[in-house]
């Protein structure tokens, strides 16, 4: 694995310690995570040598043979918003309507909204119709509320619809270049054309539900924990470490060593795990990584578009 000697590992074992929440009782994980308490976050070279005893790399490719796949990068954005409806928040998120079966609202997003099957679901309402789109597509965030409390939301939900890219139909349109298509340039397109804004905004057919997430899911599992937001393992996402995957190729739990590039050009070579799932992440060498909450994590994560190979660390049998 070129890189893996260079990788601080600062952070993987926070993000192992999370894994540990969910798989530890796995016949395969029991020692690792046993061992992995005693790991000193500040001792790489222990960490380092932690690994390369418990874990096994195997490289991950496509149908096709190839080794190379896709890696882009999420966030977890911050809005504004307020509990109740009124100017400058006139834009809801919704909760999974009460009484409707979870595979009953299978109608696209256009449709949604202009249905009554929303109505009493709104949850939160923010200030940005399209701050508010863009949180449908990273999954979760944080509400900073009127009276400046911050309000954590997650997945709860979706209308089952595939994922269709807005900045792909801008570039098809000759709206943007390619080199624009970025999270950044799409906002600054829909600023620019607020008139077009609900018809871009409808190409994109798949609708996320959110619920409240409470201020710390495992009151018990407190020490050396990230504040990010849960995943779909189940867990805290750990930013620089955490990575959302396919799970019908790469298990949710499992260390993979990435080898990519910066958002500005640079290599990225580091530990990372599959701890989240999305909506556009297919594929055996794809991932999407997690930078973090704010402004900046959302620049680095809306420029982040460049080739990868990917492996996976399977446990050892180590006796102790």
């Amino acid at each position: 694995m070129d890189g893996w000697q260079e990788d601080s590992l600062i952070g993987a074992t926070t993000a192992l310690r999370e894994n540990c929440l969910r798989v530890k009782r796995l016949s395969d994980w029991t020692r690792v995570c046993a061992a992995a308490e005693q790991l000193d976050e500040l001792d790489p070279e222990k960490a380092r040598a932690f690994f390369e005893r418990y874990f096994t790399p195997f490289q991950l490719a496509n149908k096709d043979g190839s080794v190379e796949g896709l890696i882009t990068g999420y966030y977890e954005p911050l809005l504004r918003g307020s509990r109740v409806r009124r100017d400058p928040y006139n834009y809801p998120l919704y909760r999974w309507p009460k009484g409707v079966p979870k595979n009953a609202l299978l109608s696209e997003r256009a449709q949604l909204l202009k249905s009554e099957v929303l109505k009493g679901a709104e949850l939160v309402y923010v200030d940005d119709p399209i701050e508010a789109f863009f949180l449908q597509v990273q999954g979760s965030g944080r509400i900073v509320m009127e009276n400046g409390q911050v309000v954590r939301v997650g997945y709860s939900g979706s209308n089952g619809k595939p994922y269709h890219s807005i900045g792909r139909w801008l570039i098809d349109r000759g709206e943007l270049t390619p080199a624009q298509a970025t999270m950044q340039g799409i906002k600054a397109w829909a600023r620019a054309n607020p008139a077009r804004l609900e018809e871009v905004l409808g190409v994109n057919p798949r609708f996320v539900f959110f619920k409240e997430m409470p201020a710390r899911a495992d009151e018990g599992a407190a020490r050396n924990r990230a504040d990010g937001p849960i995943g779909a393992l189940g867990v805290r996402l750990t930013p620089g470490r955490s990575i959302a995957v396919d799970p019908s190729w790469v298990a949710l739990g499992m260390p993979v060593f990435l080898s990519t590039r910066w958002p500005k050009g640079g290599p990225l070579k580091r530990l990372v795990f599959a701890q989240d799932v999305g909506a556009a992440v297919k594929g055996a060498v794809r991932a999407d990584y997690f930078w973090g909450s704010g402004e900046k994590a959302g620049m680095l994560a809306g420029t982040m578009k460049a080739p990868g190979r990917m492996w996976i660390l399977l446990p050892n049998k180590v006796e102790d």
